[in-house]
């Protein structure tokens, strides 16, 4: 028989309503045999082999935090880059300082050319954030770093590429391209711009492979241990197979798989790669990988995007638009033509996300999602919004008559509300961003997300719980959106159970039942007892994954 590990504990959240506390944790073989007290748990342990372990008789052990969208190989490869980011951040020999302005950013692109002698090789750089940088990039500033050598610069939430006349001929976009986000100068020229996906793979070519070799093995390391760090055990990769199927595959397998990576990754499929490689057997195609899933990596779907991105301004809105009078982009798949890409999908029973930050591309996403029901209605479909950050609050009454979920990207209510109130969106909009008031009130079940680490945030759900309870700016006193705050049972939901949910993993994962995953966040002390303005700061042990502990 096999043997069990009793975990006791100073408390034990276990997020299952009906016995939601308990004292120890018993784990049989990964999963959870039993919660509750030593006495409650006799029926076991008398019937079994078993030690008691009181490793975490001082911490309090809630289900391990998932964290629902991620880019962890794009990320790891972006570590080798040229980093130009407004905050300090990791880089391939520690960390790397700010870049707080465009003169800063043009200042480090100078450097890192004037220091490589070999004019043929790329300089490839990440990290532009045009709010907090105070504007765009365009061909015409990075020639005068170099007309000769190939230059690079990706914004630090990818949604922008900026090029110079040498990366132009080297990826070998034509003069007269009609690619959809390709911009132009007023008279015409190409201006060294490519917004969204579409777009951004024309110019960018093979190089984003380059990129994620950059990161690899050792990168995706990394990522692992920041995610125990925050107590993350469960997380999904929201662009896989970007650049290359089968390398990302190969790289995935490798790093995840192995017995000391920290977490599960699901891994949810861009569209427009497979659809572009396998036309109208993409679906099938993705039903097919679904074989290789194992319970550490495993195939979760396939995901669109509407729009752009909200650090980067290139989102949807319906009026008044921009402060500015401008309007963002859609993105790769026309609206028009949405609910028909989708539907082979839909038809196979896959799971959809669609990448959705403006009002006017919820719209767009909701209108699909209504022909798709109409088309052939389901139920229990997961068609899951993402980001779903600037929205009114009959867009959620609209989402839940739809069956859908929301995976939210809550962050930017504490890093960005208050930059965008007078950059990009004015106050109205920005104040309101992530209405996880109004998905509450409708009923909508939703996750709390953070972009790791393609947006200027961390990947640290207690920060999101923070920020969902609590909605404090930047400033560190001013509440926004106050009718947008959900109580701290709801917020631990939407990194836990909920979050499991909205991957269609709540049978395995974000609650301690008995036959569920034994996996854990380890915390100093209980959320729900700490002044709900402590909730970012709770120290994190580490986690448990299938009941093997790993410290912080």
């Amino acid at each position: 028989m096999s043997k069990v590990t009793v975990y006791v504990a100073r408390r034990v959240r276990t997020m299952d309503p009906g016995r939601p506390l308990a004292q120890a944790v018993a784990v049989m073989d990964g999963k959870v045999l039993s919660t509750g007290t030593l006495e409650s748990m006799q029926p076991w342990l008398s019937r079994h082999e078993h030690v008691i372990d009181r490793t975490l008789q001082d911490q309090v052990i809630l289900p391990g935090l998932i964290d629902p969208h991620t880019h962890f190989s794009m990320s790891a490869g972006y570590l080798a880059l040229v980093y130009i980011g407004p905050i300090e951040a990791p880089g391939a020999d520690g960390m790397v300082p700010a870049a707080d302005t465009l003169d800063d950013v043009m200042r480090t692109l100078q450097r890192a050319h004037d220091d490589e002698p070999d004019r043929s090789k790329p300089l490839v750089a990440w990290g532009l954030d045009p709010a907090l940088h105070g504007g765009h990039l365009h061909r015409d500033m990075l020639d005068a770093i170099s007309r000769e050598r190939p230059i690079w610069v990706i914004a630090y939430a990818p949604h922008f590429i900026y090029v110079n006349s040498a990366a132009l001929a080297r990826s070998g976009v034509p003069d007269d391209t009609t690619i959809h986000g390709v911009l132009r100068y007023d008279d015409g020229r190409l201006k060294g711009v490519f917004v969204e996906i579409e777009a951004a793979r024309a110019v960018l070519g093979g190089m984003r492979a380059e990129i994620q070799k950059g990161g690899g093995l050792a990168g995706m390391k990394r990522m692992g241990d920041t995610a125990r760090r925050a107590g993350v055990t469960t997380t999904t990769e929201m662009v896989f197979g970007a650049s290359d199927f089968d390398l990302e595959w190969a790289l995935h397998d490798e790093a995840v798989n192995a017995d000391d990576f920290p977490l599960r990754m699901g891994l949810v499929t861009l569209e427009l790669p497979i659809f572009t490689k396998h036309g109208e057997r993409a679906a099938a195609f993705l039903q097919e990988m679904q074989q290789r899933n194992t319970p550490k990596l495993f195939f979760k779907g396939v995901k669109y995007l509407a729009d752009g991105s909200y650090p980067a301004m290139s989102l949807r809105l319906n009026f008044p638009g921009y402060l500015d009078g401008s309007n963002g982009l859609r993105n790769f798949v026309p609206w028009d033509d949405m609910a028909d890409r989708m539907e082979p999908y839909w038809r196979a029973g896959l799971q959809i996300h669609c990448h959705a930050n403006g009002d006017e591309a919820i719209d767009a996403t909701l209108d699909a999602l209504a022909q798709l029901q109409q088309r052939q209605p389901r139920f229990d479909h997961r068609f899951t919004l993402e980001h779903y950050c600037i929205s009114d609050p009959m867009q959620a009454r609209r989402l839940k008559a739809l069956g859908g979920l929301a995976s939210v990207n809550n962050y930017f209510t504490h890093y960005r509300s208050q930059l965008h109130s007078a950059v990009g969106y004015g106050p109205d909009r920005s104040e309101a961003v992530a209405r996880l008031g109004s998905l509450e009130r409708e009923g909508v079940i939703f996750a709390l997300h953070s972009d790791f680490s393609l947006v200027v945030v961390p990947m640290h759900p207690l920060t999101a719980a923070w920020i969902a309870v609590n909605r404090i700016a930047k400033d560190g006193h001013t509440v926004v959106g106050e009718g947008e705050r959900i109580g701290v049972d709801r917020a631990l939901r939407a990194i836990t159970i909920d979050a499991a949910y909205v991957l269609g993993l709540e049978r395995q994962l974000g609650s301690l039942e008995p036959g569920k995953w034994a996996d854990f966040a380890i915390l100093d002390e209980d959320p729900y007892e700490v002044d709900p303005l402590r909730l970012k700061d709770i120290g994190i042990w580490g986690t448990a994954l299938a009941g093997k502990l790993q410290p912080a």
